[in-house]
């Protein structure tokens, strides 16, 4: 009896580690879909064009600042992720949508032979600028 429990020790070790790296993927991804979010919200606030809104009082989104304020952002805010190139960004009227690939290591993985030693996580995030006070309007399927 006594000889089963180092085997039942090294099978809990072994679960413990899969517990783990499937924490940490699962972070990784939180972590790409915060900062595909806080990316489009700030595009959205940010890129409004200000030639379409003075001159016809009509909010849009300049695509050029759309680019340039999600690659700040996402310079600014994605310090603890292996991002895969820079995030795809889709302007369509008032929306954007921030798309986020990140790299993610296993932590106890490539202890076994002929597993995978990382994992690529995706996140995608929208938004909208809205004009005045109502209410946000659903998702137009950008995303």
């Amino acid at each position: 009896m006594l000889m089963l429990v180092p085997a039942a020790v090294l099978v809990l070790i072994a679960l413990a580690a899969i517990a783990v790296d499937s924490a940490v993927v699962f972070l990784a991804q939180r972590q790409a879909g915060d900062l595909a979010a806080a990316a489009a919200n700030d595009a959205a606030g940010a890129a409004l064009s200000e030639g379409a809104f003075y001159g016809t009082g009509k909010l849009s989104l300049d695509p050029a600042r759309v680019t340039a304020v999600v690659a700040d952002a996402v310079t600014g805010r994605g310090a603890g992720l292996d991002l895969v190139g820079p995030p795809d960004v889709t302007v369509a009227g008032r929306q954007v949508c921030v798309t986020v690939h990140a790299n993610v290591r296993y932590p106890f993985s490539p202890a076994v032979p002929g597993v995978a030693r990382t994992r690529v996580v995706t996140a995608r995030a929208a938004a909208t600028a809205v004009e005045g006070r109502g209410a946000v309007p659903a998702s137009m399927g950008l995303c």
